[in-house]
């Protein structure tokens, strides 16, 4: 697979306090890497370094042999705080993101209604916000990124607002929709177990000024059960590199 992303010696300070300490990573093209790391390491600053929503103090960020300066339609980013709009209703959040688009307002009505019904919202086109759970939200939020068709998907602690079972639920609901339109995925989470369930690859970030401390190829097909003694003796791994005693 060709490069999708490249960072290339990535630093980033905020006044006199360094947070990236030198980042180089190639994602390629399709593929699923999760970023892992202490709390305040610098997780988030890097990400949105990648995005293009911060700037690098060094170093520089290529998508597609481009050098990143900026946001691009080419990547959308989902986080943990959500940014469906109240006052509109599902389908019209959705077709908020197709502002412009070239396509008469029917066939804008009838692809939002397709992401809705791919996330498993069908028969709740009509519906607002505050009348869905909290697992139906998250949801429409990534409905409302994928009907733009992006590239990238930049997710940050996406389903860390979620209880434990509605969690496992998006989890897998994310997988079946990434076998069915395959995205360059880049997630960042504090949960071990949830890299390892999704991602292909797992970087494991070091205090900060952060860098990449370790890195695990998780081979294993999906759906994977973490009960395999590897992905558990990885998981045992990753905690050790965290300084997480086992």
């Amino acid at each position: 697979m060709d490069a999708k992303i490249v960072v290339n010696n990535v630093k980033k300070q905020f006044k006199e306090l360094p947070v990236v300490g030198g980042v180089s990573l190639t994602v390629k093209n399709g593929e699923f890497v999760a970023i892992v790391g202490p709390s305040g390491c610098g997780k988030s600053t890097l990400m949105k370094i990648m995005a293009g929503f911060e700037r690098p103090s060094s170093g520089e960020v290529r998508i597609d042999g481009q050098v990143r300066n900026g946001p691009s339609p080419k990547g959308i980013a989902i986080s943990q705080h959500g940014s469906v709009f109240p006052w509109l209703t599902v389908q019209q959040n959705l077709m908020f993101g197709l502002t412009g688009d070239s396509r008469g307002h029917g066939s804008r009505a009838a692809l939002a209604d397709h992401y809705a019904e791919l996330v498993g919202l069908k028969g709740f086109e009509n519906s607002y916000p505050h009348e869905l759970s909290g697992g139906m939200l998250k949801r429409a939020e990534i409905a409302r990124a994928l009907v733009v068709k992006p590239e990238i998907l930049y997710m940050d602690e996406p389903f860390s607002a979620l209880d434990a079972l509605m969690a496992l639920k998006m989890r897998k609901e994310l997988l079946r929709i990434l076998e069915e339109e395959r995205h360059t995925v880049l997630l960042i989470t504090h949960d071990v177990e949830e890299a390892l369930f999704l991602a292909d690859r797992i970087l494991v970030l070091s205090p900060r000024p952060t860098c990449i401390q370790a890195t695990f190829e998780v081979s294993h097909p999906h759906p994977r059960k973490l009960s395999n003694p590897e992905l558990q003796e990885m998981k045992d791994q990753i905690l050790r590199e965290l300084g997480v005693t086992v």
